[in-house]
């Protein structure tokens, strides 16, 4: 039988958000907009404003290309504000995407007057930006905010009550609902004995961030490589050297097989030897590169929970699904889900007069918008990925079909811009 004896007095319509990634800090600050009281648990040690300093002193290889949906989002929450203010991003307003070996190039963009299409930023700054709004709420009853600490037993109580987690450290918190945001290797969706369908595509990325002979023009740019995709974004430029001849550093994601993107890394000089290939990989696009940094890797995966809820509990962002980094949408599903599980959850606490919080209806409401949503999203990355990349990629018939197709896409404005309105999340 649980002890309850050193838990928190429960709030009612309490929410525990595991993970205090972008997701899950997200989704907090919306509950405490709407003055609902929130326990957010962060396994991550919290930072000193000495730590954020000296982060941000170093550039970042990763970005996120943030659309239009998940701007508007961090907008309301009050991040995006400060995000501006640190000069930490880097808009963009036109893509371009082609292929190596076929005609056809599709391009985002209008040419009479230039559109916002998304910016692209380094976690850490959105990060900062999410908590500098969180600090905000340290004096609230509403939050409760938990650095440092892992979740280590998760303990249902019945629908009236939800559930109570146990911290290494003993502590002990409730929540009516408990929300899973803690990543691919989710704690919580394990705990809850929801399976997951795993997909391993035998590539690997390898990101760094580029000087680039010439400057980027605010485009973000995709080529479609027969050993992957290759994905050139601009980054912020952060230094006076870097004001001084703006627009040349990108961020690289450059998708290749296991055993070549080894070779790559594991070479005593890999630093010239990928710079080298990566700007020949490019078709020398942007010239050749004068500078590397932040070299690192990690394996390409896709994978979908079997279901998003339980009682009292639900998956967002990366522990609910993972795609295919090809089109730079995995915190963007991710913030849409935090929008669409606020909405449901807000809905039904107002017309319920708030005596409704976390009730498995809403949470399947939530499950039926999101889950075929997501699991569409996957499914087409992994198409474009097989159809680029791979021996049968190398297939005559397919190059042509394939080289067509583009084309045909290219040509067709209305096709485009629905495209472009998809990608924006709005």
């Amino acid at each position: 039988m649980t002890d309850f004896q050193t838990t928190k007095p429960t709030k009612l319509n309490s929410t525990l958000i595991i993970g205090g990634g972008i997701v899950g800090a997200t989704l907090a600050l919306k509950l405490l907009q709407a003055n609902l009281p929130v326990t957010l648990i962060d396994a991550r040690p919290a930072l000193t404003p000495e730590d954020w300093q000296r982060k941000f002193a170093k550039r970042d290889a990763r970005v996120y290309a943030l659309s239009l949906a998940s701007i508007e989002l961090l907008k309301q929450v009050g991040a995006w504000q400060l995000i501006s203010q640190s000069a930490r991003k880097a808009d963009y307003y036109q893509m371009q995407v082609w292929q190596q070996d076929g005609m056809g190039e599709l391009k985002f963009a209008d040419e009479h007057s230039p559109t916002l299409l998304g910016s692209m930023v380094e976690p850490l700054v959105i990060e900062h930006a999410l908590y500098q709004r969180l600090y905000q709420y340290q004096d609230s009853d509403l939050l409760t905010l938990v650095s440092g600490h892992k979740v280590t037993q998760m303990d249902w109580c019945g629908q009236k009550i939800g559930y109570q987690i146990t911290l290494d450290n003993q502590q002990c918190y409730q929540g009516k609902l408990l929300v899973g945001a803690d990543g691919r290797g989710s704690f919580v969706r394990q705990q809850a004995g929801i399976d997951l369908a795993h997909l391993d595509y035998q590539q690997i990325a390898i990101c760094c961030a580029i000087q680039t002979e010439k400057p980027h023009r605010a485009t973000a740019r995709q080529a479609m490589l027969p050993t992957g995709t290759l994905a050139l974004l601009p980054l912020a430029d952060i230094t006076d050297e870097d004001k001084a001849n703006p627009q040349h550093w990108q961020s690289v994601v450059w998708t290749l097989p296991k055993n070549r993107a080894l070779e790559l890394l594991q070479d005593g000089d890999k630093e010239r030897l990928i710079a080298q290939e990566l700007a020949s990989a490019s078709g020398y696009e942007l010239g050749h590169i004068q500078q590397i940094e932040s070299i690192a890797s990690f394996p390409l995966t896709a994978q979908q929970a079997e279901r998003y809820i339980a009682d009292n509990l639900v998956l967002i962002g990366d522990s609910a699904h993972g795609v295919h980094p090809l089109a730079g949408q995995g915190l963007n599903l991710g913030m849409l889900d935090v929008q669409a599980l606020f909405d449901g959850l807000m809905a039904d606490y107002q017309r319920s007069g708030g005596k409704i919080w976390g009730h498995r209806q809403t949470l399947q409401r939530y499950e039926r918008e999101r889950r075929p949503h997501n699991s569409m999203m996957m499914h087409s990355f992994s198409l474009i990925n097989w159809l680029f990349a791979g021996d049968f990629a190398r297939l005559r018939p397919v190059q042509q079909l394939r080289s067509v197709g583009v084309h045909q896409v290219s040509q067709n404005k209305w096709l485009m811009k629905q495209l472009a309105k998809k990608a924006s999340g709005v």
